[in-house]
């Protein structure tokens, strides 16, 4: 990928700027090694260990996906024995979701919307809610976010949540120098050329982010009335999604030149009482 330098400032069209690039990136990533929807399609899950270990056997349980993209991780939650529902902003990945689940016989529900909005599209409790890499980021305010969590779990239901850990974002892309704050204040307003997924696919995006710090997460889910029952941090990723890695086993990837010296992901499990 191509980065251009930032512009970091306010901006009140972050929906419809970040609902555009999904539009592109989507049809992208449906076709790329990194997503493997042909292994998907031949029975293989998309979801890593991290978050496997954290659900454990859902079978039976209801479970609603935050930021589900094109429903890879919903359909493979599907095939685990829950009832899911997804939810996502961009309307081609929620076409592509409702494709995958016609193809692979699955029945999920995937619902197109912002998830600030979701209230005005489903009136129902979860036994579960699930979100995980990469999601958050896209979100300008957490204490909304989280009032959503608890919004659609049941009580005694569990939120579920895997995410990059902060730190990552501190760091120009390159992880040479700290660049950014590690507290949420300003978006990050950038362009790239090619996306995570393929860094040479010939579109230019534009897109809004923010960076949540973790005592901001954690204290945005108490005071929505969830308890932390658990919560890791991870020197890998399973993705290799950045730049400058290194493998250093299977869904083990590092900073290469920073080896376990720092956090690349961070776990937590969440309970409303």
């Amino acid at each position: 990928m191509t980065w251009y330098p930032s512009n970091r400032k306010m901006h009140k069209d972050y929906l419809n700027i970040n609902r555009k690039s999904w539009n592109q990136r989507t049809p992208v990533h449906v076709k790329s090694d990194f997503y493997d929807v042909k292994g998907f399609l031949q029975g293989k899950s998309s979801l890593n260990g991290i978050e496997l270990d954290l659900l454990g056997d859902i079978r039976g349980k209801s479970l609603l996906h935050l930021q589900c993209h094109f429903g890879t991780d919903t359909l493979s939650l599907e095939r685990m024995g829950a009832r899911c529902t997804g939810v996502d902003l961009s309307d081609v990945a929620i076409a592509e979701a409702m494709n995958l689940a016609a193809q692979t016989g699955l029945n999920s529900e995937f619902i197109r919307c912002d998830i600030y909005d979701l209230p005005n599209h489903l009136d129902r409790q979860f036994d579960l809610v699930f979100t995980s890499y990469g999601t958050i980021s896209w979100l300008p305010d957490i204490n909304k976010w989280a009032g959503i969590v608890s919004r659609y779990l049941k009580p005694g239901g569990k939120f579920i949540f895997v995410e990059f850990h902060p730190v990552v974002w501190m760091f120009d892309y390159k992880f040479q120098k700290i660049e950014n704050r590690y507290f949420n204040s300003e978006p990050f307003v950038e362009k790239a050329d090619g996306t995570y997924a393929d860094r040479k696919a010939p579109i230019r995006i534009e897109f809004v982010s923010w960076n949540h710090g973790l005592a901001e997460v954690v204290n945005g889910l108490i005071k929505k009335g969830l308890t932390i029952c658990d919560f890791r941090e991870y020197d890998y990723s399973p993705y290799d999604c950045f730049d400058e890695t290194v493998k250093i086993a299977e869904k083990k990837i590092r900073i290469k030149h920073l080896g376990d010296k720092i956090p690349l992901v961070y776990s937590l499990v969440a309970e409303k009482k």
